[in-house]
């Protein structure tokens, strides 16, 4: 029987680490459909920006809160996966709590563990209260509605559960233990399940080892669940932010990278050297469609983690423009889903469909450029980087900026200059100073 147990425990492990696997490598190919970019330059700068952003939550923090909140459930999800280590090779060996033997560091570690357990589920609830009583408005925007709300509302409610499976499953062993049921060591220090026990005393032998089990494998398939449904969510950021934050911009936010085959052009009409003679010729300028984008943008959509802290310091969405940071974002998330169903032939191929199917001129128009939102995001994704190659595609292959824009283009080309006023006039603001 345990010989049985222990084969179905590894084979329900296998299947799980095999989707998991399956379903990053599709988004990696995804995240690779982008174009090009450089971004293994200054390795010292982006381990400290990824250990201060990423590891040490430093953005999160701006919210006091919020930021509280997350850190307990971020820290709880990293720790208590330690105990899930001792759960994997306990259910492959056919042991139990092999890691007792460290004797006061393991009853100090599990007492951690459980303590850690209720702050995450406590934390949770109160992001649920924060949610649905409370209605923080950024939760509530138009673009959260449907599966976003849903997706999030799920996540709070399975951690609050697998945290409780792990309590019921620590307060069913101690009582195991202290009726000196075979198999059950005496190990470990359960100051929270402890509380359970009582609602335990009266059953069984029998009846406790099955609720032991069960809440046993109830705690790992729902951890495997967990993680095979990560790809499909916005906690995917758990594992994305890390990498994301390595690969953040460097450079001055405001700064705009060149476009070298425009340089060139330019070089040409005034008879200097091009910046590239290698260069070949553009097929398109700016963003048609995600696989125009780089692949750090398309890596940003999957780093997401739908806050709204960047919709939620926008000046065009605070003053009712369509923009809002987030809903770019997400998307540019949604299409490269599209585009990779299409890619791989699991929907036939949609040639009217792109990116500008799903984010209107409108919304590109409205952005000031002022990049609070890239300022504001926890995990350094950069909207504005995808917004300002959706316009550069809009103004030169379609031809279709906003007639004031227009004008300035006009102006500039006449003129050299944004305004209307020809270079021989510009110092006639001074004639009537003294």
């Amino acid at each position: 029987m345990q010989i049985l147990s222990q084969l179905l425990f590894a084979a329900v492990l296998g299947f799980g680490i095999f989707r998991f696997s399956k379903n990053v490598g599709v988004i990696m190919k995804n995240i690779h459909s982008g174009r090009p970019l450089n971004r293994n330059d200054r390795n010292k700068e982006r381990w400290r920006t990824m250990l201060r952003v990423a590891f040490g939550q430093s953005k999160m923090t701006v919210r006091p809160i919020a930021g509280i909140l997350h850190l307990i459930v971020y820290v709880g999800f990293v720790l208590i996966n330690i105990e899930v280590l001792e759960i994997v090779i306990d259910g492959l060996a056919g042991t139990h709590r092999i890691l007792s033997f460290l004797g006061p560091v393991y009853d100090a570690a599990i007492a951690f563990f459980e303590v850690l357990a209720l702050l995450v589920l406590v934390a949770c609830v109160v992001f649920l209260c924060r949610r649905f009583a409370v209605r923080i408005p950024r939760f509530h925007s138009p673009e959260m509605r449907g599966w976003p709300m849903k997706d999030a509302t799920f996540i709070l409610l399975a951690e609050i559960v697998l945290m409780a499976a792990l309590l019921l499953m620590n307060a069913a062993d101690q009582q195991l233990q202290y009726l000196q049921a075979e198999h059950y060591k005496q190990a470990g220090n359960f100051p929270i399940s402890g509380f359970l026990v009582p609602l335990l005393s009266g059953m069984s032998l029998e009846s406790l080892v099955w609720v032991e089990r069960i809440a046993w494998w109830f705690h790992i398939i729902g951890i495997l669940v967990f993680l095979n449904y990560l790809p499909y969510s916005k906690h995917f950021h758990i594992i994305m932010a890390f990498p994301n934050t390595y690969y953040s911009k460097l450079d001055a936010q405001g700064s705009l990278p060149n476009m070298e085959s425009v340089q060139n052009e330019v070089a040409m009409m005034l008879g200097l050297p091009a910046v590239n003679s290698e260069l070949p010729p553009p097929e398109s300028f700016g963003a048609k469609d995600v696989t125009d984008l780089t692949w750090k943008n398309l890596m940003d959509a999957y780093t997401c983690t739908e806050c709204g802290r960047c919709t939620s310091v926008c000046p065009a969405n605070l003053t009712g423009k369509q923009l809002s940071p987030r809903k770019i974002v997400m998307n540019t998330r949604d299409r490269l889903e599209e585009f990779g169903k299409e890619r791989d032939e699991k929907i036939p191929k949609t040639e009217e469909r792109n990116l500008h199917s799903y984010i209107s001129a409108e919304e590109l128009w409205a952005c000031t450029s002022c990049n609070a939102c890239a300022d504001a995001c926890p995990v350094n994704i950069d909207p504005l980087d995808i917004i300002i190659q959706m316009r550069q595609y809009l103004v030169m292959e379609k031809s279709e900026a906003p007639h004031e824009l227009n004008l300035m283009f006009n102006n500039v080309e006449n003129n050299g200059a944004p305004w209307q006023f020809p270079p021989s006039d510009r110092d006639n603001w001074k004639n009537d100073l003294n």
